[in-house]
């Protein structure tokens, strides 16, 4: 199957942990309305949130083949989930995802530009997330997930760095001349 091409066992593990959490924090947001722990009183408690928060997580599968598109499709349903369900907890799941792409962004974006553009996604999709974000309040958390994608992002150019030297490695393979 085309669509699950180039798809490798860790990224169905890391894409199964996302989905999760966005399931869990899904069902929380429609169970927490009244929490007074909350920095935010919950707009919604609609079980649409659910399906949601799985299509914002599920992209993070295709992060090899296209990683610049799933930054755009998790940008784009959770910013389509402030109108639609209002003050809600988004940051336990997106954040999470928001790092893993600042980390795949490093690993899969390829050229100088598309580090750029993968960057300022990346930053874009954390905004979305914290915006109206009802555990956090707001955009404070940016002052703790902007350094942590940052890291994330450094610790994924290293790898390349890494892989990049394997490949590019002695490739000489010995040859038997037989007389």
């Amino acid at each position: 199957m085309e669509l699950l091409k180039g798809i490798r066992p860790l990224d169905y593990v890391l894409a199964a942990v996302m989905v999760a959490l966005a399931t869990l924090l899904g069902f929380a947001n429609t169970t927490m309305a009244d929490d007074p722990d909350l920095a935010h009183a919950i707009d919604s408690d609609s079980v649409l949130i659910v399906p949601v928060f799985i299509l914002a997580a599920l992209p993070i599968l295709w992060r090899r083949r296209a990683i610049l598109p799933a930054i755009a499709v998790s940008f784009v349903v959770l910013a389509a989930s402030i109108p639609a369900f209002g003050w809600i907890t988004r940051c336990g799941f997106a954040l999470p995802l928001s790092i893993a792409m600042a980390y795949a962004v490093a690993r899969f974006a390829g050229s100088r530009q598309n580090q750029v553009i993968g960057l300022v996604g990346v930053f874009a999709l954390q905004i979305v997330t914290l915006v109206k974000d009802a555990s956090t309040g707001g955009l404070g958390a940016l002052a703790l997930s902007v350094p942590l994608a940052a890291v994330f992002y450094g610790i994924g150019i290293f790898v390349q760095s890494r892989a990049g030297k394997s490949d590019s490695g002695s490739t000489l393979v010995a040859e038997r001349v037989h007389a």
